[in-house]
């Protein structure tokens, strides 16, 4: 939770702190979930589930591919302490999620809020591919530009 709190203060990630966070971290991966150490510390964290409310990449890679959602995984709760930055940590649990994904017979997607650019240019400069940004309605008054991405094939 240390680590999360910290990112948020520092990048706005998540974009709502959530209520329960360690709810929030462990309800959404039911795949897996991994986590990354430095120096003995934690320092990173990503998980890997199944396409859940909310989630728009599934579908948008499942159109394009003729195939159904159900073919798919979702990469998420992905973030790296500050400090820890710079280490290819980052690249690391994503590696090691899609890993996962594909062992499954699933290919990986994933949602970002097209605000966080340090995590699109991560994405982008791993071969994954944006498949589209669309405007997402959160609350009555909180309307996101998420892009949609893809790992590559």
């Amino acid at each position: 939770m240390r680590v999360l709190a910290e990112v948020h203060r520092r990048d706005g990630y998540p974009v709502n702190w959530p209520d329960r966070p360690r709810e929030w971290l462990s309800h959404a991966s039911p795949l897996g979930t991994w986590v990354a150490g430095l120096g003995g510390r934690v320092v990173g964290h990503v998980g890997l589930s199944r396409s859940g409310e909310g989630d728009l990449a599934p579908s948008l890679w499942s159109e394009r591919n003729g195939t159904s959602e159900e073919r798919t995984a979702v990469v998420s709760r992905l973030f790296v302490a500050p400090r820890a930055r710079g280490h290819g940590i980052g690249a690391l649990l994503i590696g090691r999620a899609v890993e996962e994904a594909r062992g499954r017979g699933l290919h990986p997607v994933l949602d970002v809020v097209a605000s966080d650019t340090a995590a699109a240019a991560l994405y982008e400069r791993l071969g994954w591919e944006r498949l589209a940004t669309v405007e997402q309605r959160w609350s009555p008054s909180q309307l996101v530009a998420v892009h949609c991405y893809a790992a590559a094939s």
